[in-house]
């Protein structure tokens, strides 16, 4: 049997506001993007009190590539890397709960000469590349935003503009090198990855994307602290050579 071209792994912690028009709307646009090209959607429960999981796997039902993955409750982070893990697909695509990313620009992360590989072997969904757009977003937000990101750059990793987006797309080479050693749990482990990524020789690059600000943010300030705490940490591991054992394949 060919293996899966994509896998879209969506975290989602007490999401049923909105987690149903989420996977409808990516169902919808997948169908029509696929054509022969084959998808799974597979909605990660990180422990959710609500009815997270009953209502995707009432979409299951009818949609059988979508698939719910029961976690506890361990944050984002281990949301995303039990996600990974569960996935199947050659490329796979890290998507927020809240599809503040039209599903449309999903095709973006694609090259336009071979329609079924990226350029890059992690491909960011930028809100700060050259072509991005932002709507609706609050200017105290955007400045939050940036200051992390500066953060991220004297602390961390340099190079990227927008290490924070929910939007990424992993090769499946990459999540099986990298995620095994992810250790962060909150919101900063998409730093660590890219470290990591980079570290290892992976071609890490931005793609832009619209993006729409919706109320519902679960981030706090407590949270932003513990955040760049974590940054902080990730930049003293790599200092360390914590990172060292991550390596590509040979020949890559």
């Amino acid at each position: 049997m060919p293996q899966t071209l994509l896998s879209v792994v969506i975290p989602a912690y007490n999401e049923e506001v909105r987690i149903a028009r989420t996977v409808e709307a990516l169902v919808e646009y997948l169908n029509d993007w696929g054509g022969r090209r084959s998808w799974e959607l597979l909605v990660v429960n990180d422990g959710s009190s609500d009815s997270t999981g009953p209502i995707v796997t009432e979409i299951s039902k009818t949609e059988p590539r979508v698939r719910l993955v029961d976690a506890p409750h361990g944050g984002k982070g281990a949301a995303v890397r039990r996600g990974m893990a569960e996935a199947a697909g050659k490329w796979r695509f890290l998507c927020d709960a809240d599809l503040s990313m039209p599903a449309d620009n999903l095709g973006r992360f694609f090259g336009e000469q071979n329609p079924n590989r990226p350029k890059f072997d992690i491909s960011i969904g930028s809100r700060e590349a050259p072509g991005a757009q932002r709507f609706n977003e609050p200017l105290s937000r955007h400045v939050k935003g940036r200051l992390f990101n500066y953060a991220v750059k004297v602390l961390a990793l340099r190079g990227v503009e927008d290490t924070q987006c929910g939007f990424k797309m992993f090769s499946a080479e990459s999540v099986e090198k990298l995620f095994p050693h992810q250790s962060l749990d909150g919101w900063a482990f998409d730093v660590e990855l890219l470290v990591m990524a980079k570290n290892a020789g992976f071609s890490v690059g931005e793609i832009p994307i619209d993006w729409y600000y919706g109320e519902g943010s679960k981030m706090t300030l407590t949270k932003g602290l513990t955040a760049v705490l974590d940054v902080a940490r990730v930049g003293l591991n790599n200092m360390l050579r914590r990172y060292k054992g991550v390596e590509r394949k040979s020949g890559k």
